[in-house]
């Protein structure tokens, strides 16, 4: 099935405070019915109102990771979605609180089949999805060995390849 049909009348809360950035995920995502949050505050009163079948988060800017815990804790599928916090450290967090995975802004074109990933993949982690086709982006910003310098990140992409294998 296409994006389109998989994720039409889909209910999306995306959280940014750059309106143009939730301007082009509106248009990205027009099949889905998509709630906007600029701050903080919106978006917290929107994740304990609505029931979501994902929640697209910013980092900064919006208390991402705040907001992730509450998402978490609710039991939304949730990605972290960042520019300028775009680090091994909030990859990390992010992975560590829940969120089924971390896309940065530089490939938002790829956000629809991450996002039918995490919604009809129940909720589970597309994590091997995102190291397969953002590998490379997060060498070049990181360094070419930023997996061998943090253990829990080694650890979790070496369980990533044993997954992998075991299908």
């Amino acid at each position: 099935m296409n994006k389109k049909g998989v994720l039409k009348d889909k209910v999306i809360l995306a959280v940014d405070d750059e309106p143009d950035v939730l301007d082009t995920l509106e248009e990205l995502l027009d099949m889905c019915l998509l709630h906007k949050a600029e701050d903080y505050e919106t978006a917290h009163e929107h994740l304990l109102t609505f029931n979501y079948d994902a929640v697209i988060l910013d980092i900064m800017g919006v208390r991402g990771f705040d907001l992730l815990k509450i998402s978490v804790s609710r039991g939304f599928p949730t990605i972290m979605f960042t520019a300028h916090a775009l680090s091994p450290e909030s990859l990390k967090k992010s992975i560590k609180l829940g969120a089924v995975t971390f896309l940065p802004k530089d490939k938002l074109s790829e956000l629809p089949s991450f996002l039918e990933e995490a919604v009809f993949g129940e909720g589970k982690s597309v994590w091997k999805k995102l190291f397969d086709s953002v590998g490379e982006l997060f060498n070049e910003r990181f360094g070419p060995d930023w997996k061998e310098k943090d253990r829990f990140l080694k650890e979790f992409i070496e369980q990533l390849k044993k997954d992998k294998e075991d299908f």
